[in-house]
């Protein structure tokens, strides 16, 4: 059966999951189809390996990395963290190192940037991780019950809408390194504009969600190798914790300063 999601038409996704890269190198055809299949439970405890990875480097840089040091670390975290998503993006390579080392150092910026918004707004944090759990819980049982399916065209407003948030977001940062501090005012607490770019952000966070859900569910039908359940952690891990700074963003807006 051919998936309804464009990335894996014209050859067959356990070809492209087998044959390009997928899963930490690139396997010849004849190893394709000899590995083990991927089962549901390969990316549930991937993911779960995934998450906790990050989890652990997050409360860890949440307790050692002082004040005076956090921008520096975050500065190196970040950078760290582009270059391997870049490798495991558009290398097509995603395997357990790959990973668990994104995971890791994903896992200290998020830590740094829960610490400095937590200092401010006591509490915002452990709300967001509760917030991020229904979205994930919300946004499992609307794909479970068909109630939003991801065809191609929903595919391609997706794509669209997160190149659009991710675009608006560097001229907001632009515009604020070089022109007014509040940018164009979509990260500006006292604009509503920004409470609508965090709920737009949100959403479309949730919709990416959607698409690693039918990732999973067409990589199970089709049977591709089983190494592609790390693939599957990484998408999933991208979209918690962008819904995650979402979450904690829009709190902030709503929270008192301490």
């Amino acid at each position: 059966m051919q998936s309804s999601n464009p990335a894996f038409r014209g050859q067959t996704f356990r070809q492209r999951a087998g044959g390009y890269g997928y899963g930490g190198g690139v396997l010849p055809r004849s190893s394709a189809r000899v590995a083990r299949a991927m089962t549901i439970d390969d990316v549930v405890v991937r993911s779960f390996f995934t998450l906790g990875t990050l989890v652990v480097a997050a409360a860890l840089a949440w307790a050692f990395v002082p004040t005076a040091s956090a921008r520096p670390v975050l500065t190196i975290a970040v950078i760290a963290e582009i270059g391997i998503w870049a490798f495991i993006t558009f290398g097509r390579k995603a395997n357990a190192p790959l990973v668990l080392a994104f995971a890791a150092v994903y896992g200290v910026a998020v830590g740094i940037i829960s610490h400095a918004y937590n200092d401010v707004y006591n509490g915002v944090v452990f709300q967001a991780v509760v917030g991020t759990a229904l979205a994930f819980g919300a946004t499992l049982a609307v794909y479970a019950l068909r109630i939003v399916r991801v065809t191609p065209k929903f595919v391609r407003f997706v794509v669209a809408a997160g190149l659009g948030l991710v675009g608006l977001m560097l001229v907001n940062l632009l515009v604020s390194a070089f022109g007014s501090p509040e940018g164009i005012g979509i990260r500006d607490a006292s604009s509503p504009l920004a409470y609508v770019f965090s709920v737009a952000a949100i959403l479309v966070g949730c919709f990416f969600l959607l698409l690693d859900f039918d990732a999973v569910e067409q990589g199970v039908r089709q049977g591709v190798p089983e190494n592609f359940a790390w693939y599957c952690a990484f998408g999933l891990t991208l979209s918690l914790v962008w819904i995650y700074l979402e979450i904690l963003r829009l709190l902030s807006y709503f929270s008192g300063r301490d």
